[in-house]
């Protein structure tokens, strides 16, 4: 059987954060590096919003590609769906904190589901104004950087009562976060080294000095160039 195929883009932290969590579950997809100034025609055909991450679990077959009659793909292109997929197909390290075996969703996901979503919603845009005002070296540097520390502040509260942020152990929201706190870090990066916030900055060191992140952000061919579909998987 085919194994399912992520389109994925090395430095986009959506992309990053699927190849996060498709890792710790150990599920292995067929990895097809790209850039979107050069889209392959499979990954529109997948995905016509042809934005990275997309996971293909079942191809269109050859027959209904040529036709475009009754042609469907399996596809899943946002990256906490992809999460929640690649979690929900095995969780070893049971990151989606589930409270039996049973597979039923526990308070502690809802409550993650609710924090990636205020990050993925409101501390985004925030983060793109801040990234911006820096590139264009705007006079609302300072106001930008405030905003995003709202959040900041947010975890370095949860990370003082505990290693991770929803307990000791971690969880979908910290791989699911990590990406996007990583941005932050590196916009001014000497603020960030001298601020208030030292348990972020352990958190994030701990991520970023790991075998497991240097495995996921690992370079491979571009596939449309090679040709060449990488099997990623956790070990």
């Amino acid at each position: 059987m085919a194994l399912p195929i992520l389109y994925s883009l090395r430095n986009c932290p959506y992309a990053m954060r699927a190849r996060l969590a498709i890792f710790k579950s150990q599920q292995p997809v067929a990895l097809r590096d790209v850039v979107l100034t050069n889209k392959p025609a499979e990954m529109i055909l997948a995905s016509p919003k042809a934005t990275v991450p997309i996971l293909v679990l079942e191809e269109l077959s050859a027959a209904n590609e040529q036709s475009g009659v009754g042609a469907s793909a399996v596809v899943i292109d946002e990256s906490l769906d992809i999460m929640l997929w690649a979690l929900k197909a095995a969780d070893p390290l049971n990151l989606l904190h589930r409270d039996n075996l049973d597979g039923v969703q526990s308070d502690k996901l809802t409550e993650m589901l609710v924090l990636i979503n205020d990050f993925d919603v409101e501390f985004k845009v925030r983060l793109e104004a801040y990234k911006c005002a820096k590139r264009y070296h705007e006079t609302t540097l300072s106001d930008c950087r405030i905003a995003c520390e709202e959040y900041i502040q947010r975890l370095e509260v949860r990370l003082t009562e505990h290693d991770f942020l929803f307990s000791e152990q971690e969880s979908l929201a910290d791989i699911a976060l990590l990406p996007f706190i990583r941005q932050f870090a590196r916009i001014e990066r000497q603020w960030y080294l001298q601020s208030p916030y030292p348990n972020v900055q352990r958190w994030l060191n701990s991520y970023l000095q790991s075998p497991m992140f240097t495995k996921v952000m690992a370079k491979h061919p571009l596939w449309l160039e090679s040709g060449e579909e990488v099997v990623f998987v956790g070990k």
